[in-house]
């Protein structure tokens, strides 16, 4: 192994640790909001597979997590599955999903991919609130506590525990996030940076282009899925506002905050943005209780001097200027 790789591999490593011990000493609020960050950085992980290291800027990336989202959730509630199976559900969902969307949308490429990716999305959102039947549409599926309870060899793991649901968040962003790594340590992934560079002259070296950009739409709506999955059976909601535009947008301003083509980006900018939203949204409230004010211009601004200090993400920025072996 070389040594940039061993670097690598410790600080991921290293990172993970460090979840693990804040999950102990983590307040009971944050310890709530640091879970959801993790599964939504599992989210950010698998749209930047595809934004970040494919170079292909999707605008549907929603409906990959609310395929997981509604394939757990509904299998749940509707079919009385257990929460391993309905996980697997989810993910099967979300490859499916990914495989035929993929195929239509990788015919175009540019704008016109980003375009075709928002039109499906929005297809997929419709379809959640035409079948309310099944979905409740905006309302959303409430999953009861029993129907979310693993029994494994005896034991009973309880989603609703705080430390059950962030030791659940952490494992699962634990295999995401080394599994990604390996993927951009990988010949694929090297192929995946080539193609985004310049498709042109990967064709010319003999690759198949479009088998390897399908693979990634693949593996990063998959990585999507697992993301909205986790989330319907660790907080036992699923409702449609997570189909909406808004959770196609929010992965790629988490993707550039933190850095694309960076496997620890995504998880950064994932929980700056959202402590930042929190953080703005109380002190405004408290600073001026009389005015309906937005924490949107505090984002906003933070954003704007993000640009022009890390032009290239954070951890983008810090591997271009000082840690050149980060991955």
């Amino acid at each position: 192994m070389s040594g940039a790789f061993v670097k690598s591999l410790a600080l991921h490593l290293g990172v993970i640790a460090l979840l693990a011990v804040l999950g102990f000493v983590l307040p009971a609020y944050h310890r709530d909001v640091v879970s959801r960050v993790l599964l939504l950085g599992v989210f950010a992980m698998g749209y930047n597979l595809l934004f970040g290291y494919t170079g292909l800027l999707s605008l549907g990336h929603a409906m990959f997590f609310s395929a997981g989202l509604y394939g757990a959730g509904l299998a749940v509630y509707h079919l009385g599955w257990t929460a391993p199976t309905a996980f697997a559900a989810g993910l099967a969902c979300g490859a499916l999903l990914a495989l035929c969307v993929g195929a239509l949308a990788l015919r175009t490429t540019g704008v016109a991919f980003m375009i075709v990716t928002m039109m499906f999305a929005q297809v997929f959102y419709l379809a959640t609130l035409y079948f309310g039947a099944w979905t409740r549409g905006d309302e959303g599926i409430v999953l009861q506590p029993a129907q979310r309870t693993i029994e494994f060899a005896g034991l009973h793991f309880n989603p609703t525990d705080p430390m059950t649901r962030y030791g659940a968040a952490l494992l699962l962003l634990s295999v995401v996030l080394l599994i990604t790594l390996a993927i951009v340590r990988s010949p694929h992934g090297c192929v995946l940076v080539a193609i985004r560079e310049n498709e042109e002259r990967t064709k010319m070296l003999g690759y198949n282009t479009f088998t390897n950009k399908l693979a990634s739409v693949v593996a990063s709506g998959v990585i999507s899925a697992a993301a909205g999955a986790a989330y319907a059976l660790l907080f036992g909601y699923v409702g449609s506002t997570f189909a909406s535009v808004q959770y196609s947008i929010l992965p790629l301003l988490w993707v550039l905050l933190g850095g694309a083509s960076t496997t620890l980006g995504p998880l950064i900018g994932t929980l700056l943005m959202y402590y930042l939203v929190d953080l703005s949204s109380s002190l405004l409230a408290r600073a001026f209780p009389d005015w309906n004010l937005s924490h949107i211009g505090v984002v906003g601004l933070a954003l704007i001097l993000l640009v022009l200090f890390f032009p290239k993400g954070i951890l983008g920025t810090i591997r271009e200027r000082w840690l050149k072996w980060l991955p």
